[in-house]
């Protein structure tokens, strides 16, 4: 093995990728057990050159993949890695760094202490806040919740029903009960529900299936009278405020307990990269801190990352975040995101001209949720014939009842051209 000459076939390899995804089809035609059934039935005795394991990766993998990084990817929301992303991912590797605590890696934690600093001064939230990053929202939102259960143990947990089903999930890890709460016109979480038995609020900035944001500033004012956990989760929707016009979709956020934003959803930052902030970490440290005697230190100026999570190893992410906000500058993830609002904006606009197809819920954000009037059969076959078709990949959701198509935007390399492709299967 020459790991020089293998980093060059690999660099060259993902170079390559990135030049030919548009080409590829968007999502896998496959059947179920079809690629298990390509790969050997058990380990091999001897490696193979690194050449012939890329080989295999062309052949039998990359068939079989949706492929995320796809200017036509639409579905769910995007968690689209960027050049930079990727470059950083291979130094993680390289350096391959275990930040629990700042003895374990000084440098790897005050860059993550700088990272989330930064994030949150773009977003507009207090900067005296504690923040951490997890891998996902869900881990994030696990962790605020059981936070709040420290505080208020056996009560009820409050969520939209528009609310991402991770947080249900959750609630039932940590023993509480969830209850859902009906939202308004704009799918829009209810304020008028009790909280005399409440252990926390989950409030949503940009629900998953419309995109739309829970009137947090009522909630936190409900939340504060009632002395209950406030939760926000603006993993998706969050990133959104780096732009100035876009900020007012964290309005009120600044007086909840904790806050997630995932800058691997919007921020360009390559799958896992969830940012934890809180008004309120001498709860999460009381919640999690159990130290052993091996990792017991004497200096009380230490951060150590491992009190405030349930996870003792912890990877570099911090690492692939700052790269991405040094290799872009933030004017130009300004740009991409304004670009993707306008795209929506003008998919919905072009969307409504025609007569068989209507809006579902109001366009917000980077997002479009539309049926064909038609009715749910035809708009299931719809949806269908543009996903089979390999060109593009969208999901659905269902509002009240009522099937719907959703388009979301969050790919760097998209332009109208690759949205308009939408357009060309309504009309057809």
């Amino acid at each position: 093995m020459n790991f020089r000459d293998d980093l060059h076939e690999a660099s060259d390899w993902v170079a390559s990728y990135l030049d030919r995804v548009g080409e590829l089809a968007v999502s896998a035609d496959v059947r179920p057990g079809q690629v298990r059934a390509a790969l050997p039935a058990s380990p091999p005795e001897r490696g193979e050159a690194f050449a012939d394991v890329l080989r295999d990766l062309d052949e039998t993998i990359l068939p079989g993949l949706t492929h995320w990084n796809h200017p036509r990817f639409f579905a769910w929301f995007s968690t689209t890695g960027s050049e930079a992303g990727i470059l950083a991912e291979l130094l993680i590797a390289a350096l391959n760094v275990n930040v629990m605590t700042w003895l374990a890696s000084p440098a790897a934690t005050e860059l993550e202490v700088t990272v989330v600093d930064w994030l949150a001064q773009l977003l507009g939230l207090p900067r005296e806040w504690h923040g951490h990053l997890e891998d996902t929202a869900s881990t994030s939102t696990l962790a605020a919740l059981a936070a709040a259960r420290e505080l208020r143990p056996d009560g009820v947990v409050y969520a939209s029903e528009q609310a991402n089903f991770s947080v249900e999930k959750s609630v039932r890890l940590l023993g509480l009960e969830f209850r859902s709460v009906e939202t308004d016109d704009a799918f829009r979480m209810r304020t008028d529900f009790p909280l005399d038995d409440a252990t926390a609020v989950v409030a949503t900035v940009g629900t998953t299936g419309t995109t739309s944001v829970d009137p947090v500033p009522e909630l936190a004012t409900r939340c504060e009278e009632a002395g209950v956990w406030l939760h926000v989760d603006a993993a998706y929707a969050g990133s959104a405020a780096v732009c100035p016009e876009l900020r007012w979709c964290l309005d009120g956020c600044e007086r909840a307990d904790s806050v997630v934003v995932n800058p691997h959803k919007w921020l360009f930052t390559p799958i896992d990269c969830s940012v934890l902030y809180t008004r309120k970490p001498e709860v999460l440290r009381e919640t999690f801190s159990l130290v052993p005697e091996y990792l017991k230190t004497t200096d009380t100026a230490e951060v150590n990352y491992m009190d405030y999570g349930l996870q003792l190893g912890r990877r570099f992410r911090a690492l692939k975040l700052w790269l991405v906000m040094e290799h872009y500058g933030i004017e130009h993830i300004r740009t991409v995101i304004r670009d993707h609002v306008a795209l929506a904006q003008r998919l919905a606009t072009e969307l409504q001209k025609r007569d068989d197809i209507e809006l579902i819920a109001p366009q917000s954000m980077s997002v479009v949720v539309f049926r064909r009037k038609s009715g749910e059969e035809a708009t299931m076959e719809l949806l269908e014939r543009m996903n089979a078709s390999g060109k593009l990949f969208v999901s659905h959701t269902r509002l009240r009842d009522v099937y719907g198509i959703r388009v979301a935007i969050g790919n760097g390399a998209t332009e109208w051209r690759h949205v308009e492709e939408i357009l060309k299967f309504v009309d057809d």
